[in-house]
């Protein structure tokens, strides 16, 4: 610690001599101050708008301010329904929720093919009731002339 103090010391008195023997460096010694005011990032705020200009912005913009400020107020009031039990436990719900939406997607998949099936059925009951009627037609025609050829009755010689 010693060492390095004494050094930063050495060079301090240096620096001190050689700044009072260049009067520039005098001069920029002087002006650090104005140099760090002009650094200082809301420098250029200051000079661009005065206070009473940044008043009537805050003014202007006081319904969306006390709006959010509201908004902020009721998402602080519904925190504890955040932090509740049931939302924490949502969680362990996942996981069931994934199983009975497994669930859901086979059963699903089984409707339909049930559907298919009910579908084919329909088709064949269908198929089957065209060849029942077109059977009965035929039946009834042949019946039909029947009745007729029994209707005329030879005549016996």
């Amino acid at each position: 610690h010693g060492k390095l103090a004494d050094g930063l010391l050495k060079v301090q008195v240096a620096l001190g001599n050689v700044s009072s023997k260049r009067e520039r460096i005098k001069i920029l010694y002087k002006k650090i101050e104005d140099l760090i005011k002009y650094l200082d990032p809301h420098y250029i705020d200051r000079l661009a708008l005065p206070d009473a200009m940044k008043l009537q912005f805050i003014l202007a913009e006081e319904q969306f301010i006390l709006s959010q400020a509201a908004l902020l107020e009721q998402v602080n009031s519904l925190q504890p329904y955040l932090e509740s039990a049931h939302v924490k436990a949502a969680s362990d719900h996942a996981a069931k929720l994934q199983r009975l939406a497994q669930i859901h997607i086979q059963q699903q998949d089984q409707c339909e093919a049930v559907t298919e099936n009910v579908k084919l059925f329909l088709e064949d009951y269908n198929k089957m009731t065209l060849l029942l009627s077109k059977q009965f037609v035929q039946w009834d025609e042949m019946l039909t002339q029947l009745e007729a050829a029994k209707q005329v009755k030879p005549v016996p010689e």
